[in-house]
């Protein structure tokens, strides 16, 4: 086997070269030529059956035998058709007894799987019971043959360690220069990071992952960020190009162009740079030498990939930083209750800064005994006049951030008499108002109720049960004449706003950056985020209010946080948290809670849908002893919004998790094997809103 030199040879091996053509070839004797060195490929077929997810093996041709080699894309003939898929490895004997069927042809000598990335996505496969094409899928992005071209011609200087810059971000943590120390060195230190807020976008958590991935860099490592959407991607890279300069990373989402991305991504498999920003789809980037894995809000739902298996990047991640022996950094306002028990387990370090009452904004809880006193029924009104005081005393100076748990107009609405939800006549789906003359709509099948009448009293007036962000604009629009008011939400993203003063209507996750930050905040309807019939329904209030908080002149500066609509005379941990400012107690008190409970993730979890009769043999078919912890825990199954459908959870210890996840995949690959009829879905790890 003939193996190319590369492109950085040297003037002697380019001498050799020249002497070995210039030299006459002997003679050989006639006949075919000699065969492939290895003649064997095996290759992972890109297929999803779940019974077929193992490598299969081809004979190497004597003319793809350069180019056929491991982690090259290739077309092969299985089962009468040319199927995709990816040369694993090359060895000199096969497994299989008979004669091999060929290879087809080679589709690009580019090696785009490489080996680190191929382990991690075996590892993912067998953590949530998926089939390895399935994760190289989102692993590795389609080909761009223009791209390949390109990038051919314009192959770039050679990348160069930077220089080490200024890390004045983590000056603010006790354990902040250690942490970046042993970067720097070239060391793989894991740890979890509480940012502490802040206004000054030098030392914001932009500038702090920026100034973490130079200290990496500068050790001739690479760097691999991820974060949840294009607004946090726009900050980040903003802070890279300030610390690294131009042309020093590259940006790699799902939502480039095919060859925008591939292009990007091939910079990377060759080396031409070794820090990568990007959404969820960058968790796979090949980089090179990889020195360190950072993301950003862990408990965003952005991070969990809507695709089977399902894999989250905090697992991609902890995959790769394994494999790699790579630094790893998991950073947020909140820590979510994952991440804390690695804190517990002792799997990585606490960087975090005990912040004092004046370096955070001020937070006041409307609707007390002393608001109801005051200002009667309208303390738990939608504005209280806490909130609107507040408010308007802020609008003096600066914008002021108004959090809106719901988009839209009324997305919820209840009987005007006895407060009954207002239920869909065909379907029984909640009705909504999408614009203020509109007739109720169902949420679910699209079914106008103009003639609604409630089944519990039979009256037909509605009342609002949640305001969304629309009405919310409206109505503040009208308490505060002549004020500009800005909307922010889904399909309307504002990145930023100035420091004139404004109403800035944002839903969670879409709140504008602020130049000088917030002069006040208001969250609305805390109600509606703590009442959400989901196990992590307090983990994700912390994370959201916390995130709105952060854009929050501190207290010395007279910036305040307002929480309006907290159930009176109810414990809520989670408004003690905010009011605190203490996620990392919240996410103790969390962790403990589950593991008394045995609830995910303290607790190995895997959600099976399907038809009752499905569920059920499929149940039975991972039927598994756990020898001392004895059989598989069953959770149902529990029947669904329809007839057909039901649930069905398969609850076993932690440190069983990895058997039972191969007894699930092991049924599904009997179940595909069989062909048997009808769809079954299967979710391991779930996150707390899908239990």
């Amino acid at each position: 086997m003939t193996q190319e030199l590369p492109h950085s040879a040297n003037a002697e091996q380019l001498q050799l070269l020249h002497t070995a053509v210039s030299r006459p070839a002997p003679a050989t004797p006639s006949g075919p030529p000699p065969g492939p060195a290895q003649p064997v490929a095996r290759v992972v077929l890109d297929v999803g059956l779940a019974h077929l997810d193992r490598p299969f093996e081809y004979s190497v041709p004597h003319e793809l035998d350069e180019t056929a080699q491991p982690g090259v894309r290739v077309k092969v003939r299985f089962a009468g058709k040319d199927v995709s898929g990816y040369v694993v490895a090359r060895v000199d004997e096969a497994e299989h007894a008979g004669k091999l069927t060929p290879l087809r042809r080679v589709v690009s000598p580019e090696p785009v799987l490489t080996p680190a990335v191929l382990t991690a996505a075996r590892q993912v496969a067998d953590h949530y019971a998926g089939v390895l094409s399935d994760v190289l899928r989102l692993a590795v992005p389609p080909r761009h043959a223009a791209a390949e071209r390109a990038l051919d011609a314009h192959t770039g200087p050679e990348w160069q360690p930077p220089e080490p810059t200024v890390n004045g971000a983590w000056q603010r943590y006790s354990a902040g220069p250690a942490f970046l120390a042993r970067l720097a060195a070239g060391g793989g230190p894991a740890a979890s990071w509480v940012a502490a807020p802040t206004t000054d976008p030098a030392v914001d958590w932009p500038a702090a992952l920026a100034q973490a991935a130079a200290s990496t860099l500068s050790a001739g490592r690479g760097v691999l960020i991820v974060v949840p959407d294009h607004r946090d991607l726009d900050r980040v890279e903003a802070a890279l190009r300030e610390h690294l300069g131009p042309d020093q990373h590259v940006r790699l989402t799902a939502e480039q162009g095919p060859q925008a991305r591939y292009t990007a991504w091939l910079k990377v498999l060759r080396g031409h740079v070794r820090c990568v920003v990007g959404t969820r789809a960058a968790a796979w980037a090949p980089v090179r030498d990889l020195g360190l894995v950072a993301w950003w809000d862990d408990g965003d739902d952005l991070h969990c990939e809507p695709r089977s298996p399902y894999p989250h990047v905090r697992e991609v991640l902890r995959c790769r930083a394994r494999i790699e022996s790579a630094a790893l950094l998991v950073g947020g306002f909140a820590r979510t209750v994952t991440v804390q028990q690695w804190v517990d387990g002792g799997w990585v370090q606490t960087v975090q800064r005990a912040v004092r009452r004046g370096e955070v904004p001020q937070v006041l809880v409307t609707g007390d005994e002393v608001d109801v006193e005051r200002f009667g029924a309208a303390a738990h009104a939608h504005l209280p006049p806490a909130a609107w005081t507040a408010a308007h005393e802020a609008l003096r100076s600066g914008p002021v951030l108004v959090q809106v748990p719901r988009r839209g107009y009324l997305p919820t609405l209840r009987c005007g008499t006895c407060r009954a939800p207002a239920r869909c006549g065909e379907c029984h789906g909640p009705l909504g108002l999408s614009a203020p003359q509109a007739p109720p709509v169902c949420r679910w099948c699209g079914r106008a109720a103009a003639r609604w009448t409630c089944d519990e009293c039979g009256q037909t007036r509605l009342r609002a049960s949640v305001v969304g962000a629309r009405r919310t604009a409206e109505e503040l629009g009208r308490a505060f004449p002549g004020v500009p008011v800005v909307r922010s939400g889904a399909g309307e993203i504002v990145a930023s706003v100035d420091a004139s003063p404004a109403l800035v209507i944002a839903t969670p996750g879409a709140e504008p950056v602020a130049s000088q930050g917030y002069c006040a905040t208001l969250l609305l309807d805390a109600w509606a985020l703590l009442d959400r019939p989901s196990l992590d329904a307090g983990e994700e209030a912390v994370r959201r209010w916390l995130a709105g908080a952060a854009l929050t002149r501190d207290a010395d500066a007279g910036g305040r946080v307002v929480l309006c609509g907290v159930a009176p005379g109810a414990p809520q941990p989670a408004v003690q948290a905010l009011v605190r400012w203490s996620p990392v107690w919240f996410a103790e008190r969390e962790s403990r809670e589950r593991v008394e409970l045995r609830l995910p993730p303290a607790e190995f979890v895997a959600v099976v849908g399907g038809t009752i009769g499905d569920v059920t043999a499929f149940a039975d078919a991972v039927d598994l002893d756990l020898a001392d912890d004895g059989p598989v825990e069953r959770l149902g199954p529990l029947q669904g919004d329809t007839t057909d459908t039901a649930r069905l959870l398969l609850r076993a210890p932690l440190r069983q998790g990895s058997r039972l996840a191969r007894a699930i995949a092991v049924a599904r690959a009997g179940r595909s094997a069989r062909k048997l009829p009808g769809t079954l879905s299967v979710r391991v790890d779930p996150s707390g809103a899908l239990l």
